[in-house]
């Protein structure tokens, strides 16, 4: 069957192109700099591996809004193990990583097991999550973390920022994960219809519950990464982190209304979030105004999915209706 052109697939690059090339007349000897461009690839690359999960859990119909937090959390978590306990820093690290999967697995549970609105249940681990990044920190950032953790964060290898490689490989293990595996065809089958997936034999909670696991788990990956990155636990950090995220995923085309999208799409999307913040940046646009053109953006992502649902439905309905 021939692949039908949708926003999906074509129109998010056509958006990035279009971006590209505003910023590029706009700020000719500042943005297509390769310094420029690393550090925004470098910028962005937490964004891209929280997106990985954010969009498994869109897939299903769901909505995380608590990554942000879990990251501050995670941060201020590996920060004082290493710090106050002087634990390794590939320790501290990977306790961390399992600290935002805990907070992650919690969420799957209060969705899976007790039926609670993923929005509710997000917002609560959001507010739970980062209580406890100030409480652990009586507000107070964490300094005096050794210099060799820079290196993950800040640092370079054949050239490539350190956090851009990680960003590439979780990319691919979600590509791998939802296009090759059983798993994968799980997922969208729970967010194409959560009912006859369950009667199709699929372990509906199970499958939500390792979602959520999974948008953890790659949250607590940004978190050591953002750590790493600014070199102190900050409580206060990736406030609003969220928002990016979510707009990155539905601009690739991940339909918020579960079922439909793909990760190589949201690659795309996710780049145009960082343009977006990196060209206003260099523009010196006034960081309030950056949030209304985010949220523009958010709205138009998610009533352009609507409207191709909308048309997807219409023509479905009208081939239909010829054949009876």
């Amino acid at each position: 069957m021939k692949k039908k052109l949708s926003f999906s697939n074509v129109f998010v690059y056509v958006i990035l192109i279009i971006v590209l090339a505003f910023f590029s007349f706009s700020a000719p000897d500042s943005f297509l700099t390769s310094n420029n461009i690393f550090n925004m690839l470098r910028q962005v690359s937490m964004i891209g591996i929280c997106s990985v999960g954010m969009t498994m859990v869109l897939l299903t119909a769901g909505i995380d809004i608590s990554v942000g937090s879990v990251i501050a959390l995670v941060g201020v978590v590996s920060a004082l193990l290493i710090v106050n306990t002087g634990m390794p820093v590939a320790l501290a690290m990977i306790i961390g990583i399992l600290v935002g999967t805990g907070c992650g697995t919690v969420s799957g549970i209060m969705v899976a097991r007790f039926q609670v609105p993923a929005l509710i249940a997000t917002l609560a681990m959001q507010t739970i999550a980062r209580g406890f990044a100030f409480i652990l920190t009586e507000g107070i950032p964490v300094y005096g973390l050794p210099e060799d953790i820079k290196f993950i964060g800040q640092g370079y290898m054949a050239g490539i920022p350190i956090p851009v490689i990680i960003m590439a490989l979780v990319f691919l293990f979600g590509w791998w994960l939802l296009e090759k595996t059983r798993f994968g065809r799980y997922v969208y089958a729970i967010g194409g219809n959560e009912e006859v997936a369950r009667l199709s034999g699929i372990d509906v909670k199970k499958g939500l519950l390792k979602v959520y696991a999974l948008s953890g788990f790659f949250a607590g990956l940004a978190g050591v990464i953002m750590l790493s990155r600014i070199n102190s636990g900050q409580p206060n950090t990736s406030e609003g982190f969220e928002m990016d995220v979510i707009t990155g995923a539905v601009l690739g085309g991940v339909s918020v209304a579960g079922g439909e999208g793909k990760i190589l799409n949201v690659i795309a999307g996710v780049l145009i979030m960082g343009v977006l913040s990196n060209g206003m940046t260099l523009l010196n646009l006034d960081t309030y105004w950056q949030w209304v053109v985010k949220g523009a953006v958010l709205l138009f992502a998610v009533a352009f999915d609507n409207m191709q649902r909308a048309r997807s439905a219409r023509i479905a309905a009208e081939a239909a209706g010829a054949e009876a």
